[in-house]
């Protein structure tokens, strides 16, 4: 567990930040930018959870935003540097647990008779905030997954949890007797 002592360190003063093995990198760079992402992700999903969602979705949201710090310790390691630094990464167990959260929830929901917008509560409205930004984050990775080598659970993974908070707003607002907004394409 790091431990800081300091907030500022000054060495990103030039434009530059480290990755986890030591490396220097523009601020702008893809690998940062990818991170970046998932970290704005993650502070979408602290503001639906602040927001006071039903307990069933908090703990999963919760186990989600650890799950992110691991896809940001992955992604900020370079994948020739992880044999002689392992740092958690994203594991096909992550997607598993998805993959189930997404199923039951969605199964007390009913099939989509229509294209939905964002909206409904303000909390389900907050979800919906978080999957855009997750969709963001996942156009990073794959950006940068094709000029480096990225572990690819990572990509399936966003693509997972953008479902997931799509199937989690929709099941706030069935919690909160909100109606999902439908889009009316004849307007």
């Amino acid at each position: 567990m790091p431990k800081l002592t300091r907030i500022y360190t000054r060495s990103g003063d030039d434009g530059t930040t480290g990755l986890g093995g030591g490396q220097r990198v523009k601020k702008h760079s893809l690998r940062v930018a990818a991170f970046g992402d998932v970290d704005e992700l993650n502070s979408e999903i602290g503001v639906a959870l602040a927001s006071g969602l039903d307990p069933d979705l908090a703990r999963p949201l919760r186990e989600a935003q650890n799950v992110l710090f691991h896809l940001g310790s992955d992604l900020c390691v370079l994948e020739q540097d992880k044999q002689r630094m392992p740092v958690p990464r994203i594991e096909q167990r992550h997607i598993d647990e998805l993959e189930r959260l997404i199923d039951r929830l969605n199964s007390a929901l009913g099939p989509l008779e229509n294209f939905i917008l964002p909206g409904g509560s303000g909390s389900a409205a907050q979800l919906h905030v978080a999957r855009s930004v997750c969709r963001r984050a996942e156009r990073s990775v794959v950006a940068l997954a094709d000029s480096e080598p990225v572990n690819p659970l990572a990509l399936t993974y966003l693509n997972r949890l953008s479902d997931a908070l799509f199937v989690m707003a929709r099941q706030e607002n069935r919690r909160r007797g909100v109606p999902d907004v439908n889009w009316e394409s004849r307007r």
